[in-house]
């Protein structure tokens, strides 16, 4: 019997992907069509940013894709001046938490000057083509 084609299109997420293989390898499926998405579970109506395959408070329950649209308000940011392998040309960058009211975003600011990046101001979060070809996403301002 042939051994199945391996999904390995998580391998096209972010600067430095560290896997191939996820059990949301939707995730990227949604970045391709220029979206950007998360999961919520179908039970309890959590949703989860960065997407989960499963709901911490419903084992076994299935989690169903949803788009993060429209905007969110910047909690928290900070500017790095040191980074992880793979992201040192990229410094200095700023990464921070917007908050859309039933869940929270974790990720990189874009081409916005860091002079400019205030606590409560409103960003929106858009899929990002990298120059390696990879796919991520960023924050702008709204």
């Amino acid at each position: 019997m042939p051994k199945p084609e391996m999904d390995t299109r998580f391998s096209k997420f972010g600067t430095v992907s560290f896997t191939a293989v996820t059990k949301v390898n939707d995730f990227i499926g949604y970045l391709e069509e220029g979206k950007v998405a998360g999961t919520q579970c179908t039970k309890c109506g959590q949703k989860f940013f960065p997407p989960r395959s499963d709901c911490f408070a419903c084992p076994g329950e299935p989690v169903e894709w949803f788009e993060v649209q429209g905007t969110g308000k910047l909690m928290t940011f900070s500017e790095l001046m040191y980074a992880p392998i793979g992201f040192g040309e990229d410094l200095p960058y700023a990464i921070a938490v917007l908050d859309y009211g039933d869940f929270k975003v974790f990720g990189r600011i874009g081409e916005v000057p860091f002079e400019e990046v205030k606590i409560g101001m409103e960003m929106v979060t858009k899929v990002n083509q990298l120059p390696n070809g990879n796919l991520n996403y960023v924050f702008e301002k709204a």
